[in-house]
């Protein structure tokens, strides 16, 4: 992912201005590294490892699953407080319906 990209596009949906909700962008983008640095170690590892303790083993899951899922929960908080711009384009199918009502001679 490129998380340069990302960011730049972040940032043009938010009011560059409020340093706060900077803030949280530039947080977000670090989330996202981190998730996929996990991604990562898990790639290399597997999904479980095992514990090896004198004759015993273990099988555990690989401690980024649970750092992943902690990560997960805090960018979906994150993403739902920062508070983007509406999006000014209508939408093609908002102005097709303005259109046929415009034909019909009535306004909205």
């Amino acid at each position: 992912m490129n998380f340069d990209e990302l960011k730049n596009q972040l940032l043009a949906r938010i009011d560059t201005k409020d340093l706060l909700e900077v803030k949280k962008v530039n947080d977000l983008i670090r989330l996202h590294e981190l998730d996929a640095e996990c991604d990562k170690v898990i790639d290399r590892d597997g999904v479980s490892i095992v514990i090896e303790n004198g004759a015993q083993k273990f099988i555990k899951s690989h401690p980024s699953m649970n750092e992943k899922m902690k990560i997960n929960a805090q960018k979906i908080a994150l993403e739902k407080s920062i508070k983007f711009k509406l999006q000014t384009t209508p939408s093609p199918t908002a102005a097709s319906s303005v259109e046929n009502k415009e034909k019909r001679g009535s306004l909205i």
